[in-house]
């Protein structure tokens, strides 16, 4: 989780500063540009909350809850809560599993109605369908996908299993 969190803050826009550490050295370093937030997908996208906090105690992060119809497998949305003007951010959507695409598909649409564009949108995965990214891309072709491994079968029951709910 760490390792793809690290990756996404990566693409994140950066400006050059001047650290000066504890010992009273100077280092050119950098900082993040404001206007940065997480968005995970409840529940198995909060457990890379953690990872994200650990790199950046003081980011934002917002919630959305979507789950499938056990009979005809359609997402749908029962919570979103955004930081207000999560509009101007750039944000990390956090789902540790993509199958279908079909729950990432329905989170971007809601971040859209709230002003996102999909091109700020950086998707954090461990793992990943090549039907998942591909059903992505096809909605939406400007939203970057990261993942550690793209398999045509994706481990199933990540939160009950990272949770201890089995």
């Amino acid at each position: 989780i760490r390792l793809v969190v690290e990756e996404g803050l990566n693409q994140l826009p950066y400006t050059e500063c001047t650290v000066t550490t504890p010992t009273g050295h100077k280092y050119e370093g950098v900082r993040f540009e404001k206007g940065n937030c997480g968005v995970s997908i409840m529940r198995s996208g909060e457990a890379m909350e953690q990872g994200l906090r650990d790199c950046c105690r003081s980011i934002r992060i917002g919630k959305i809850l979507i789950q499938s119809d056990e009979e005809t497998q359609r997402a749908k949305v029962y919570y979103a809560k955004f930081p207000p003007d999560i509009y101007r951010r750039k944000v990390l959507l956090m789902y540790p599993i993509l199958s279908t695409g079909n729950t990432v598909i329905e989170a971007v649409k809601v971040l859209v109605e709230y002003c996102v564009q999909p091109s700020v949108i950086i998707l954090l995965s461990l793992f990943s369908t090549p039907h998942g990214a591909k059903s992505i891309i096809q909605e939406f072709p400007e939203i970057t996908i990261l993942t550690t491994e793209v398999h045509p079968v994706a481990p199933t029951h990540f939160g009950q299993k990272y949770f201890g709910t089995d």
